[in-house]
């Protein structure tokens, strides 16, 4: 099942979009705070807690971020419904055309579809990434205050509901 708004698809991630992950760019100021694509795509292989999501524009792929599940999400949250986004990336030149507020918007179909039991999904977004923390507060989550320290300094966490 996909999902769509307007030209935006939410898809779990399938084998024939990694050439095209593979070959996402991010300037160094936004891989300080995340993964690359292809990193993300060798640690699910690994890890099967990480679920890939694709934000396809026109069945292309423009964006990748995982929703993770398992012993990790505790470290966030109390809530045993919760997922963790990670590695939200949107690949550099198809920046600024309003695909990560597009495909974010998509979350809560998303999960109701593919993880009917969670009920909220929970990131960690550093300080200094307010470019980041203005797009996820736009969509919905939420600043309860909490905040932890991550690899490059001190990390919001925040928080999206996805109850009905």
């Amino acid at each position: 099942m996909n999902l769509q708004t307007e030209d935006i698809q939410l898809i779990p991630y399938d084998e024939k979009y990694k050439e095209i992950i593979d070959a996402f760019i991010l300037p160094s100021e936004q891989i300080q705070f995340t993964a690359k694509p292809s990193d993300l795509l060798e640690k699910a292989k690994k890890d099967t807690t990480r679920n890939v999501v694709v934000i396809l524009a026109n069945h292309t792929p423009v964006g990748i971020f995982a929703l993770q599940s398992g012993t990790r999400v505790a470290e966030y949250t109390d809530n045993p419904n919760a997922l963790l986004l990670v590695a939200f990336s949107i690949n550099y030149e198809k920046q600024g055309k309003g695909y990560a507020k597009k495909g974010l918007a998509l979350l809560h179909d998303f999960v109701a579809s593919y993880f009917p039991n969670k009920n909220e999904i929970v990131l960690a977004v550093n300080e200094k990434n307010i470019t980041a923390q203005k797009l996820y507060l736009k969509v919905g989550f939420e600043d309860r205050g909490q905040r932890r320290m991550g690899p490059i300094g001190r990390q919001l966490v925040l928080y999206l509901s996805l109850e009905k």
